[in-house]
């Protein structure tokens, strides 16, 4: 193989995670192939998203906040629970976070993702656009390249990256990733629709760069689990539902279809008003966490990003490009290691789960273990929802009859909604499991 040999390393899929591996192993002098089957870094991607985790970005690149393609500094948070005609929602406002250090950005990832492999080019990486990898190639058990489809056929090197998404194939190939179950991954529709910065600033009471995250529960998903989201760009709106397969596939529902739901929610339909839609797009989300991880290592092949399952879904937070991109930066670090060594096999590329270990990912999702089958509860997906809009009707209603006190009204709401005290423990002992 050393004879063949034309790479020290292979990355499978320049989105974040595979760009940041690129880029640090670039930055290692390490010789690396950068694979994007796309024209260009991000043509593929699903526009608009959050990104968090700055102090990260900042060491890896140095004036991230000023150089990086971003989008709005998120300084306001909003929680919604929705019924059909009704919405509570939890808004926190911070100052604080619309300054440096910041807390998170959103962003367009096909603009983010073409400027952060630029920048593993810029540090020597050999980006190669257009270019599917189409197999592994293995010698005495070890893997040193990739098939691709390429007239130039195969690439080789001592190790490989799979950053190739959720579902990936070259994790699977190697035997590292069981099929997915349906309950395990749910499919995002969103679509961007343009407004003037005037317009997003006024509708969401938002100064100059700050931004909203809006996550929302509740009746528009009806009997599928899953939820809302909005976030607000420069002069842009990303929205979107995320729908789990299991239950669109039980309830035969079609994820356009609650995404028109959200968009015509009373809540939401004001603040989109008269804006164009600019793209729309489909995404497959890997959301059973912990427990869907594959294995993360064999001989001469690290997995990371989407492709790994590490996207964290806690209710409050989705989070899912800085832990691809502290993926794709352990995986740089172990892979370096290895070249130091000039040992690639299974127990030197464990090492991968070392760093994922020291830089909290791991941990991270340990933590969190739980949160797939709270968040697929019916109680928080339907029923408290309906539970805490109807308290606050009725509690706001005032008409010939008596003013009922919390302690009364409380009781009788819950009454109606069908919920026990029993029931009501039971979930609340399994909110304390889960994010306590």
């Amino acid at each position: 193989m050393k004879e063949k040999k034309q790479f020290d390393a292979i990355v499978v899929g320049a989105g974040p995670a595979g760009s940041t591996a690129a880029l640090k192993l670039a930055r290692a002098g390490l010789k690396v192939a950068l694979l994007e089957r796309g024209e260009y870094p991000g043509a593929k991607n699903v526009s608009g998203a959050a990104l968090y985790g700055m102090d990260f970005m900042e060491n890896l690149i140095p004036g991230f906040s000023q150089t990086a393609p971003l989008e709005r500094c998120i300084s306001r948070k909003i929680l919604g629970f929705l019924t059909d005609t009704s919405s509570l929602l939890i808004d926190f406002k911070n100052e604080r976070a619309a300054a440096f250090p910041f807390n998170g950005f959103s962003i367009l990832r096909p603009k983010f993702d073409r400027w952060l492999a630029e920048r593993a080019e810029e540090a020597g990486a050999c980006l190669i656009c257009g270019t599917v990898a189409t197999g592994l190639i293995k010698e005495k058990g070890q893997i040193v390249g990739v098939h691709t489809d390429r007239e130039q056929g195969d690439l080789f090197a001592d190790a490989v990256i799979a950053a190739d998404g959720v579902n990936s194939f070259l994790a699977k190939e190697a035997g590292l990733q069981r099929e997915f179950h349906a309950h395990e991954m749910s499919v995002g529709v969103k679509e961007v629709i343009q407004l003037s910065p005037e317009i997003i600033e006024d509708r969401f009471q938002l100064n100059g760069n700050e931004g909203t995250a809006m996550e929302t529960v509740g009746a528009i998903t009806g009997k599928v689990n899953g939820g809302g989201f909005l976030y607000t760009n420069r002069d842009s709106v990303s929205l979107g539902v995320v729908g789990q397969i299991s239950t669109l596939m039980q309830y035969r529902v079609q994820p356009y279809a609650l995404l028109e739901l959200f968009k015509n929610h009373p809540t939401i339909r004001p603040l989109i008003r008269g804006g164009r839609t600019k793209e729309y797009a489909a995404h497959m989300i890997p959301e059973g966490g912990w427990k869907m991880f594959p294995r993360l290592y064999a001989p001469g092949l690290l997995v990371t990003g989407d492709a790994a399952g590490f996207v964290l879904v806690t209710g409050y937070l989705l989070l899912g490009i800085n832990f691809a991109m502290l993926s794709g930066a352990a995986a740089a670090d172990a892979v370096t290691a290895a070249a130091k060594k000039g040992d690639f096999s299974s127990p030197s590329m464990a090492l991968y789960e070392k760093y994922l270990t020291d830089n909290q990912v791991l941990p991270t999702f340990k933590k969190f273990r739980h949160t797939p089958e709270f968040v697929s509860n019916p109680h928080i997906q339907n029923v408290y929802p309906e539970f805490v809009c109807s308290f606050m009707e009725s509690l706001y209603r005032v008409d010939r009859g008596p003013v009922p006190k919390l302690a009364g009204l409380g009781l009788a709401e819950l009454k109606k909604s069908g919920l026990s005290v029993g029931k009501m423990v039971k979930d609340v002992i399994q909110i304390g499991r889960t994010l306590a």
